[in-house]
């Protein structure tokens, strides 16, 4: 049973979530004529069957399973798979359910851990073997996923969670402490870090975060404590450039900017799974309700990769198409590279082609 109050926060959250990914959606198909006679183009077509992640093992995240089945179905995914580890009385947790049901989810699976991740990978009597892989996961999914790539398609590396609060003279150190501990609550593995210039603001957040910390319930607050300790904390730069430079290195999943002018520093970062400007967009509004995607890439991977989006669940055919007078202007050329590779057999297709037509 869903409590009215959730189910009024969900279905604003799967709005705009939809929203968003519907924005992102390409067209069919184009082809444009690129010569005289050369047409080339691109046909989308949805991933045939893909199978989720929704991970349970430190709470229950219903908002993953809006991050994830949302983009999917918008996308037009024919099958798709979900897979959750169930409570200790073998249930799934209800709010995930009531999101899956509004997405048009009915594979959903009582099913956790690294095995989970092999059965959608490869298939049992009773989990269908899908195409693609994608969620958050532990550093034990994390490396399952490593040795099923080759199998499937595994997609992003997400998990564990990681997050910098990026501050300067003029944070309020309160709303930095607050932040800091969004992503600290995530679990002992997780690595939360406010990096600053400013002596004075990295003092007392850190006084805050301690004050914070008490208000918190105490397995969460170990989690904090734990994860701070041993990954994150406050790193304090010589400079607002280096802080930038460390935070481009670092690659994070999640960063909050919360500088003075936050517009002007977007174009100088390079590497952010997302970027979240101003002291009005808190990591947890992101999470849950603004609508862009918190599926992120961790482990640095944020350099090479992106959030998810629909197009994980889209793919791109080339189409190409020569009129006679198209073949005429690039026969040529393919005969010549052809010879120059010494692949005969292509470059017969041409001449004969040539001669046929």
């Amino acid at each position: 049973m869903v409590e009215p109050e959730v189910k009024k926060a969900v279905d604003q959250a799967f709005r705009n979530i939809k929203e968003v990914h519907q924005r992102q959606l390409p067209e069919e198909m184009n082809l444009a004529e690129i010569d005289k006679g050369i047409f080339t183009g691109e046909k989308i077509t949805p991933i045939p069957k893909v199978g989720l992640y929704v991970p349970r093992g430190k709470g229950a995240f219903p908002s993953m399973m809006l991050m994830l089945t949302i983009p999917a179905m918008v996308a037009g995914v024919e099958q798709i798979v979900v897979c959750t580890p169930p409570d200790k009385q073998g249930n799934v947790e209800p709010v995930s359910l009531y999101v899956a049901q509004m997405a048009g989810v009915t594979n959903v699976y009582k099913l956790g851990g690294i095995q989970a991740l092999a059965a959608m990978a490869l298939g049992t009597a009773t989990v269908p073997k899908v195409d693609k892989l994608t969620g958050p996961c532990s550093i034990y999914g994390a490396a399952a996923k490593r040795v099923l790539f080759g199998t499937v398609d595994v997609g992003l590396p997400a998990g564990p969670s990681e997050s910098i609060v990026l501050a300067d003279e003029t944070t309020d150190p309160q709303l930095a402490a607050l932040d800091l501990l969004i992503e600290a609550e995530h679990g002992p593995d997780s690595a939360a870090l406010l990096v600053t210039h400013s002596e004075t603001v990295a003092e007392k957040a850190s006084y805050f975060a301690d004050q914070y910390l008490e208000k918190l319930p105490q397995w969460r607050r170990e989690f904090c404590q734990t994860g701070l300790d041993a990954y994150g904390g406050i790193i304090l730069t010589s400079s607002l450039e280096e802080s930038i430079q460390f935070v481009n290195d670092y690659a994070p999943e999640h960063l909050e900017v919360l500088v003075d002018d936050p517009l002007r520093l977007v174009g100088e970062i390079k590497n952010a799974g997302e970027i979240l400007l101003g002291k009005y967009t808190p990591s947890s509004a992101a999470t849950y309700a603004i609508g862009v995607n918190a599926v992120l890439p961790t482990g640095g991977f944020a350099r090479s990769y992106s959030a998810v989006s629909v197009y994980d669940f889209l793919k791109r055919s080339t189409i190409a198409y020569l009129t006679p007078q198209g073949f005429d202007r690039v026969k040529e050329t393919s005969q010549t590279l052809a010879h120059y590779e010494e692949f005969p057999a292509h470059g017969m297709a041409i001449t004969e082609r040539d001669q046929l037509l």
